[in-house]
C-alpha cells in the first residue's frame, strides 16, 4: 500500500505546485497567501509519504484529498484534478491493502513450506 499511496502523493505534490502557479494570477490573492497554503499542502503530501505506515496517515491523506477538491474554489480545474486524485487515493488504499494481504499470505505459505521441508533435511 505504501508504494501506491506514496506515488499518488508525489503526483499531488506537483499538481499542488502547478495549481499555485495558476492561483498567483488571481488578483484577490497575494503571493504570500498562495505559497503559504500551497507550501503547507506540498509539505504535507511529502511528509505523508514517510508516515504511511503510521496510524492515522491514511485519514490525513483523505483530508488532503478533500482540501485538493476544495482548492477548486480558487482554481476551478482543481475540482476535476482533485476528484481524479481522490479516485487514485482510493484505489491506492483499497488495492494496496489487497496486495499487502496477498503478499502476507504468500510469505506465510513460503515460510510454512520452508519449515516443513527443514525437518526432512535433518
Amino acid at each position: 500500500m505504501r508504494t501506491l499511496c506514496a506515488s499518488t502523493l508525489i503526483g499531488e505534490f506537483f499538481v499542488i505546485g502547478f495549481a499555485g502557479l495558476v492561483a498567483m494570477k488571481n488578483p484577490d490573492l497575494t503571493q504570500a497567501t498562495v505559497w503559504t497554503v500551497c507550501g503547507i499542502a506540498m509539505l504535507l503530501s511529502v511528509l505523508l509519504c514517510g508516515m504511511l505506515s503510521r496510524p492515522g496517515a491514511v485519514q490525513i491523506g483523505w483530508a488532503l484529498q478533500i482540501g485538493l477538491i476544495l482548492s477548486g474554489l480558487v482554481v476551478p480545474m482543481m475540482f476535476f484534478l482533485g476528484a481524479v486524485f481522490t479516485g487514485l487515493w482510493w484505489c491506492s488504499v483499497h488495492y494496496g491493502r489487497k496486495i499487502d494481504s496477498i503478499k502476507a499470505r504468500w510469505a506465510a505459505a513460503q515460510e510454512s513450506a520452508a519449515s516443513s521441508a527443514a525437518p526432512d533435511a535433518a
